[in-house]
């Protein structure tokens, strides 16, 4: 079952990379007392991921975070070495680059992606989301093959 508006953020863990090497972020630490935007990606370097979707949220950092969002973060179904190294060639100083290696997460919020057919096996779908203290109050899921509400701009209108 897919996760909707006015639910919680279910418990997993997640990696971040940290000056002492990588890291678990559980999903209560991330989201606990904050009001956070999480967009997520089907890969980190794709082309549609590195060109669009997180140059978007880099390019509109200040303002969604003028919004009252204490916190932005990238998530993919990579490891957290690639994640770290993303979000380093794209100058993501503003984002948290959130690993989810196993797709656990994914599958937890009901948004896994079977890309198997691509030879990128399981994954996540493009979406975002705005939680507020660990509950959901917007969710923007893309259509297979599109990049529109998980946008940054779309996020920043929404906020």
């Amino acid at each position: 079952m897919t996760i909707q508006a006015g639910d919680r953020i279910p418990e997993a863990t997640l990696s971040v990379m940290t000056s002492e090497g990588p890291a678990p972020l559980p999903t209560s630490e991330l989201f606990g007392g904050k009001r956070v935007v999480l967009f997520s990606v089907p890969g980190a370097f794709t082309p549609t991921c590195s060109a669009k979707h997180l140059p978007g949220f880099v390019e509109h950092a200040d303002e969604i975070l003028a919004k009252g969002v204490d916190q932005i973060a990238c998530m993919a179904v990579n490891d957290v070495f690639v994640m770290n190294a993303w979000g380093k060639s794209a100058n993501a100083e503003s984002i948290s680059m959130v690993a989810d290696g196993n797709g656990e997460f994914a599958r937890a919020l009901g948004l896994e992606l079977d890309a198997s057919g691509f030879g990128m096996g399981q994954r996540s779908q493009r979406f975002a989301l705005i939680a507020d203290d660990g509950v959901v109050t917007k969710l923007f899921v893309e259509a297979p093959g599109e990049f529109r509400v998980s946008a940054a701009e779309h996020v920043l209108s929404e906020l």
